[in-house]
């Protein structure tokens, strides 16, 4: 108990240096490095490459053709931005649709994400796929062949797919930049490393590298809430 209550004191001390102008991001950094100090660890120093490691969660989310989009939506219909994504040119769309389920449960509100592309793909973590009672494969994006297909409703109507529900397999953004900096190059894999109470390594993070690539690891919830993922989450790339 004195031990813990010290600890305390120790952190109360160092909390009084910082202003309300202070970022979090700088307060968090220096209570770690206290902690570890106090633990006798060594303060975690990732690499710092030429742009800043941005790791998110990527919710369930469906992407859809025009084709797919007017049947439930009305002919012609064009999606509306709610809020652009991290990746230029991509964003979360104002519009969402319910999915059913094999068992006849159903997802509402499932987000989609524009723009349209060439074909369907339901993105769920593993704990939506048995609720809904889905086997879904880990795949790639993109790569829907031989995946379970599902039915989607929106306010103009219903819409089958034959394929395209999938867990979305871990992955990261990068810039050619980025690329050379760790060392990678397209298709090759990377793994994250993440610091905290519920540190965990994340093995085979498919490496997307592209010229309008910005250096982003996308995770689904279940990755997420595994290792308690936040905003000022210490992490770090690892070839």
């Amino acid at each position: 108990m004195a031990s813990l209550a010290a600890n305390q004191q120790n952190i109360t001390k160092l909390l009084m240096n910082f202003t309300k102008d202070t970022p979090y991001s700088t307060i968090e950094q220096m209570v770690r490095e206290a902690v570890y100090k106090k633990m006798n660890l060594d303060v975690p120093t990732p690499k710092t490459g030429p742009n800043p490691l941005v790791v998110n969660i990527s919710a369930r989310h469906v992407h859809l053709t025009p084709q797919a989009l007017e049947a439930l939506f009305g002919k012609g219909y064009k999606l509306n931005v709610h809020k652009w994504l991290y990746q230029e040119g991509f964003f979360a769309a104002k519009e969402s649709v319910t999915l059913i389920g094999p068992r006849s449960r159903i997802i509402s509100n499932l987000r989609i994400l524009g723009p349209c592309r060439d074909y369907n793909q339901v993105e769920l973590a593993l704990t939506d796929a048995r609720a809904l009672g889905f086997d879904v494969p880990l795949r790639q994006s993109g790569d829907v062949k031989g995946t379970p297909g599902c039915m989607l409703m929106g306010p103009a109507g219903f819409y089958e797919l034959d394929c395209g529900v999938i867990r979305a397999a871990r992955h990261v953004h990068m810039s050619p930049e980025d690329a050379e900096f760790y060392g990678v190059k397209d298709k090759d894999f990377m793994d994250l490393k993440v610091y905290g109470e519920n540190s965990i390594i994340f093995e085979n993070l498919l490496c997307r590298v592209g010229k309008k690539l910005r250096l982003e690891v996308h995770l689904d919830t279940d990755e997420g809430n595994a290792c308690n993922l936040g905003p000022n989450t210490l992490c770090e790339l690892v070839k």
